[in-house]
């Protein structure tokens, strides 16, 4: 009898154990191939699944080996063709090197082998079923539960998260190791965990790579691209299937001065700024800086980076009110403004404050009360407001001074009688101390020029510009530049 006629007859006989239309129903459901319906036809797991022996060889069976038996003459034909490429799944196996090591270590065949893992025990031939997790934490003297065994085994069997063929739905069913349960794991623990070990060509831990892709880490870290342990994770979006634990704060940012010690924080000097910049980098981009501060500090632009595709969006701050801007702080801002300026800067730009303290006839509420205009020379040389935090007194004062028509018609600072000065008869004899009091309202409307056209001992009116007493040699010594204004490089009593 040929082999061809003998696998038919045996065919035949096994068709009478299983009636046509349960087998069928079987392919129907999906259930695969039916191992105890052809159980009379095989004596060998290798007879269809060479590669379980052979490295290199395919695991499944050829359609052409089906069609032996189903021809359409003596089986009715059947439609299957062998899976391509890797199993769905994330395990790390090879069932050639695992029969192997099996066989030698039982001194068993290779069907014993097989049986170990796919058939239960004491059941009949080909009552075959998948591999049990159990079945492989016994052998590698693992827990049963396999979630609770340690980190350090997990790339023993599975292969890196990119690497693996898995729906959706199992990933998100994953569950956290225990380790993960570490109080410091959210913070300075899982970066510890996910540098490789010493000596290791690899470089970040085969474990994390196990559950985790760069995606993952990009749900938080900023500074992904300077971390050589995300970096060396491949790009993978089913990683943020996996959930990140809620992220908190750091301890350090509940401290009641920590609002306004931050900044220095950012920018220590010495070894603690790259400690303490390479901590910030982690949540907070140059963004994180603007929620709040309308001009950041320029270190800060060498610090933080820009936000960008190969990095977390950071966190997104939510601008508040300072604790000390009580309710009616509107009416007392003044003082405060005045006494620190750069203060306000951190938070506020000029264009706001001139919504408010620019003179406008047409609003119902300006900066300077109505009657302003006629006590403004008063309140200005007197320092009350600070003028230059508005107007340009170099051009906004000589507009408006001309379009009045309160102008100079002489030369000089001794003009006729409709000159700036003419409510202060005899102006000019006491024009010096009320320069070297608010020198900036003067230079409003005078150069250098017209001072020397007086102040000058070989020009002009020659009034000599130091006064009686003036320590020439004490000033020189201190600063000749200043002496150079006027004299050049003809200093009087210079080398």
């Amino acid at each position: 009898m040929t082999a061809r006629r003998l696998v038919a007859t045996l065919a035949v006989a096994l068709a009478a154990l299983l009636p046509a239309p349960l087998a069928a129903q079987a392919r129907a459901k999906g259930e695969g191939f039916d191992h105890w319906q052809h159980r009379k036809l095989f004596t060998a797991c290798q007879s269809c699944h060479a590669g379980a022996e052979v490295a290199g060889r395919a695991l499944w069976p050829t359609a052409q080996s089906c069609a032996s038996c189903h021809d359409g003459k003596v089986e009715e034909k059947v439609s299957w063709a062998a899976r391509a490429g890797r199993a769905p799944g994330n395990l790390r196996f090879e069932h050639a090197a695992h029969g192997t090591a099996l066989a030698r270590a039982t001194r068993a065949d290779s069907i014993a082998a097989c049986t170990a893992c796919h058939q239960a025990q004491g059941a009949g031939w080909m009552r075959v079923e998948r591999a049990p997790v159990s079945t492989c934490a016994d052998c590698h003297a693992l827990p049963r539960e396999h979630w609770n065994a340690p980190d350090s085994t997990c790339a023993t069997c599975h292969v890196p998260f990119a690497e693996q063929r898995l729906a959706d739905a199992r990933i998100r069913a994953w569950k956290a190791p225990a380790s993960h349960e570490s109080p410091d794991f959210a913070g300075t623990g899982h970066g510890r965990q996910a540098r490789p070990p010493a000596g290791a060509t690899y470089a970040v831990n085969r474990t994390c790579a196990t559950c985790h892709a760069r995606d993952y880490c990009l749900e938080c870290h900023v500074n992904a691209p300077e971390e050589p342990t995300i970096a060396a994770l491949p790009r993978d979006a089913r990683a943020r299937l996996v959930k990140a634990g809620e992220r908190k704060a750091p301890a350090s940012h509940a401290a009641r001065t920590f609002q306004q010690e931050h900044g220095r924080v950012l920018l220590a000097k010495g070894g603690r700024r790259a400690e303490s910049a390479k901590s910030c980098q982690v949540c907070h981009t140059q963004e994180s800086c603007v929620a709040c501060h309308v001009a950041p500090v320029r270190a800060t632009r060498v610090v933080l980076p820009v936000a960008g595709p190969d990095r977390a969006k950071g966190v997104q701050l939510l601008r508040r009110r300072p604790v000390e801007h009580g309710q009616d702080f509107t009416d007392i801002h003044a003082g405060p403004a005045n006494a620190r300026l750069q203060g306000c800067y951190g938070c506020h730009a000029r264009p706001q404050c001139l919504d408010c303290h620019r003179p406008n006839p047409a609003a119902a509420n300006q900066y300077h009360p109505a009657d302003f205009i006629t006590r403004h020379p008063r309140s200005a040389y007197q320092r009350e407001i600070a003028c230059a935090s508005c107007h340009n007194t170099g051009n906004f004062c000589q507009t408006c001074h001309q379009q009045s028509g309160v102008v100079s018609a002489g030369s000089g600072v001794l003009g006729d009688r409709r000159s700036f000065h003419d409510a202060f008869p005899g102006f000019s004899q006491g024009h010096g101390q009320v320069a070297r009091q608010s020198l900036e309202s003067c230079v409003s409307c005078h150069s250098e020029r017209d001072c020397l056209s007086c102040h000058s001992l070989i020009q002009g009116r020659r009034v000599s510009p130091h006064g009686p007493n003036f320590p020439a040699e004490r000033l020189r010594a201190a600063n000749v530049q200043m002496c150079s204004v006027c004299h050049g490089a003809n200093v009087p009593g210079g080398n």
